[in-house]
């Protein structure tokens, strides 16, 4: 019988939602068993339903496979146009990726920058507007810095790389963000009261794995990063839809599914996803719900552990 595999926010974020906080998830922390911590973060999570070599992520690889044909060729650093905004002391990362750019003003803003990226060894492209790549080679000196989901609203500073190759990557950045701030595309923009494309962000950096091993069949997910995993792991990438949950399931077979509700809202994540899932465990669909939380947590829960009337539930800890 197959195990359901979850991906969870970190837990302080699902307890602050009312609902998530004293709804099913409260109930399986309080009564399922609980396992060492690992460590917290974004990979060390994804590294419970897929596995592969090395201790990154070389997200820019990975969703190349998805936008491109070359992905198997060098390495890859995403450079992701983005919204920032300097205040007195800092500049704050406020949105990333998708800011509602076409593909025409995506091709006029590269169109200035590719001389730039071109002339110091790292060309730029972007297969679609939202996700813009730099190519290079293996042994190329791409920063370490995280998504940009995982630090919007910060200070940059806290989370650019220091040293000579810091410096190196922070020149190029703001000779790029003095070609996009004059850019007409972005005075445009500003005028129709669209938020300027003023800054990029590198992040993802690495070689495609060479190898890819998926702990589920299936897995349901929005993340690209993570689709692009399951495909080279020869898993099946489902639909994140909760209407397809038993489907889903069924279609596993033997095997585990992987559910990824990371971005799922909260009052989506217990009414649509969470309760159906308690109703199947209940029902003896399937063996166990491993759960693994961002933050670090890991509990395993079954069926059987409903009857642990001795472990009061209590609401999820902040």
């Amino acid at each position: 019988m197959p195990s359901i595999r979850l991906l969870l926010p970190e837990l302080r974020h699902c307890a602050a939602s009312a609902e998530v906080a004293a709804g099913v998830l409260a109930g399986w922390v309080a009564r399922g068993d609980a396992h060492a911590p690992a460590e917290p973060g974004t990979v060390a999570a994804i590294r419970s339903l897929v596995e592969w070599p090395g201790a990154g992520l070389p997200s820019a690889a990975l969703t190349r496979t998805l936008d491109a044909a070359d992905a198997a060729e060098g390495a890859w650093l995403r450079a992701d146009p983005c919204y920032v905004r300097p205040d007195l002391t800092t500049v704050r990362l406020l949105a990333a990726g998708d800011l509602g750019q076409s593909i025409a003003e995506t091709a006029a803003l590269l169109q200035e920058l590719k001389p730039l990226f071109g002339d110091s060894g790292v060309p730029i492209d972007a297969p679609t507007p939202a996700r813009w790549y730099l190519a290079g080679s293996a042994g190329s000196d791409f920063p370490d810095c995280p998504p940009p989901e995982e630090i919007l609203g910060d200070d940059l500073k806290l989370h650019w790389p220091q040293g000579a190759a810091g410096k190196r990557w922070r020149l190029l950045l703001n000779e790029a963000q003095v070609v996009l701030h004059n850019h007409p595309v972005n005075a445009a923009r500003i005028a129709r009261g669209a938020v300027p494309i003023n800054s990029l962000w590198f992040w993802g950096a690495g070689p495609l794995p060479g190898s890819v091993r998926s702990r589920c069949a299936r897995v349901m997910t929005r993340d690209p990063v993570l689709i692009a995993l399951t495909r080279l792991a020869g898993s099946v990438d489902e639909p994140f839809d909760p209407a397809a949950l038993e489907a889903a399931l069924r279609s596993a077979g033997s095997d585990d599914l992987g559910i990824d509700l990371r971005s799922a809202r909260a009052g989506v994540l217990e009414r649509d996803w969470l309760r159906p899932l308690d109703a199947l465990l209940r029902r003896g669909d399937c063996e166990a719900i491993e759960l693994a939380f961002v933050s670090g947590q890991r509990v395993t829960v079954r069926a059987r552990h409903r009857r642990r009337f001795w472990r009061r539930m209590r609401p999820l800890p902040t």
